[in-house]
């Protein structure tokens, strides 16, 4: 299976998406911002990023620009419970596979992780 960032802060959601995704067979790594995710993307080889938008440190989409800049072959998905925040990742369509919008079921992220998994990085990148 795959190794997925996951980049959430907020604690409840950040554990129950690692844990989602643990029980299917991935290896989760979960942290609570965009700069610890740089930094564990800078160290560690993954197939996946899944990051909220809004988040201390850096943003989410800081974070999406500088993994597609630096590592183009990890797969992309933005989440967000924002509309407006939905709009800033709109020109991000060649970068990123999708944006989930909060609040999601167990199943429906599965299902949207598997299907980037499965298509991988937009563009071939």
């Amino acid at each position: 299976m795959a190794r997925i960032l996951v980049a959430e802060d907020e604690e409840s959601l950040r554990g129950f998406v690692a844990r989602a995704l643990t029980q299917i067979g991935h290896e989760v790594v979960a942290v609570g911002d965009g700069g610890q995710a740089l930094d564990r993307l800078t160290a560690e080889k993954f197939d996946l990023l899944l990051a909220d938008i809004k988040m201390p440190v850096m943003d989410g989409i800081a974070l999406a620009l500088a993994v597609a800049r630096d590592h183009p072959d990890v797969v992309i998905l933005l989440m967000t419970g924002y509309a407006d925040q939905r709009e800033r990742a709109h020109g991000l369509d060649t970068l990123i596979h999708d944006v989930i919008t909060k609040p999601f079921t167990l199943a429906e992220i599965r299902a949207l992780v598997t299907a980037a998994l499965e298509t991988g990085a937009p563009g071939g990148r």
